[in-house]
């Protein structure tokens, strides 16, 4: 792990306060997604030798993404009169799906402010749900992010990670959860910004199942593992690799007291490992994951000593299919 100055160059006294959202919040965003958001299967992974670990398979959502989830109850939950101008968001991809899906079922204009490296098929995927593309380096898409606004752009932004309403809809993922596997013990999931690990953990904390929930990440970015080990925000070396959906650069200021409240801490996989989770998903549950989406089935298949029933949250399946195919034949793309 990597420690560092500060994340960000706001200082963390000024930073925006967002927070968690209630059981009650969830289960208004529950109700709001019925029809829209489908409940998705939970499976046991297929060749498991203990029996303990599952698959919750957000990587069937019509765009291949949970963000359908948060996408669609922060758009159904604002007042209608702020749509109007339409709706942006910055995202790697798959928010940016959600959003585009969710605002043209409304009538609504969608934007996306999008890193160049973007994947091919995710920003195929936007343009053919009607969103309009913004590439811009990665560096000022950071900062997008960070500042929550792009110039020139109107419209309601909707940050894919650090808002209540985007959580609220992620969080619906636990409800199923405890539904399918009340007897779950570890709840294993990407950590990007933090919007799905805190909103899935939120709701477990709400319900007092005593359910653990660790953030997951790839070692070639650990913003999360840094910042715990240093109790603050931290700034860490980010390589890119074939994984887009988490591995940024720091944890956001705004969501580091959820993320250090609510988690019970977090995992690291390598690279390696998470091609390896790939390639088992599809060679053994016939399930297409994208980087993201295997990181917690790596970090699980990585433990000598499991306790209890483990659910790894699968959290898409938008991988270009180049990638697939390298990675299907034991390359590193």
């Amino acid at each position: 792990m990597r420690g560092g100055r500060s994340a960000g160059s706001r200082p963390l006294s000024t930073m925006r306060e967002v927070a968690a959202p209630s059981l009650a919040d969830i289960e208004a965003a529950r109700a709001r997604l019925a029809g829209i958001v489908r409940p998705t299967p939970l499976v046991p992974l297929a060749g498991d030798p203990a029996g303990g670990i599952y698959l919750k398979l957000e990587n069937l959502q019509p765009i291949g993404s949970f963000k359908l989830r948060g996408a669609a109850n922060a758009l159904l939950a604002a007042e209608p009169g702020r749509l109007a101008e339409g709706v942006y968001t910055a995202s790697a991809g798959n928010m940016a799906q959600g959003l585009a899906w969710s605002a043209r079922r409304l009538g609504v204009s969608a934007t996306a402010v999008v890193p160049e490296q973007a994947p091919a098929t995710k920003l195929a995927a936007i343009e053919r749900l009607g969103g309009r593309v913004v590439k811009v380096p990665f560096e000022r898409w950071w900062e997008v992010i960070l500042e929550h606004h792009y110039p020139g752009l109107a419209g309601l932004f909707v940050h894919p990670v650090s808002d209540t309403a985007v959580m609220a809809g992620n969080g619906t993922i636990a409800l199923e959860i405890a539904e399918q596997l009340p007897e779950v013990d570890t709840v294993l999931v990407p950590y990007g910004g933090g919007g799905l690990s805190c909103g899935i953990a939120a709701a477990f904390r709400a319900l007092g199942l005593g359910v653990r929930v660790y953030g997951c990440e790839v070692d070639t970015a650990t913003p999360l593992t840094a910042s715990l080990a240093a109790g603050s925000p931290q700034t860490v070396e980010h390589r890119p690799s074939f994984i887009d959906g988490i591995g940024g650069k720091s944890v956001l200021p705004e969501m580091w007291p959820l993320a250090s409240r609510l988690l019970d801490g977090s995992r690291v996989a390598p690279l390696a490992a998470v091609a390896a989770a790939i390639r088992l998903l599809a060679e053994r549950n016939r399930v297409i994951a994208e980087g993201a989406g295997a990181v917690a089935v790596a970090v699980a298949m990585a433990d000598p000593a499991p306790s209890g029933k483990t659910v790894c949250i699968v959290s898409g399946g938008n991988l270009d299919a180049a990638k697939l195919a390298a990675i299907l034949t034991g390359q590193l793309p």
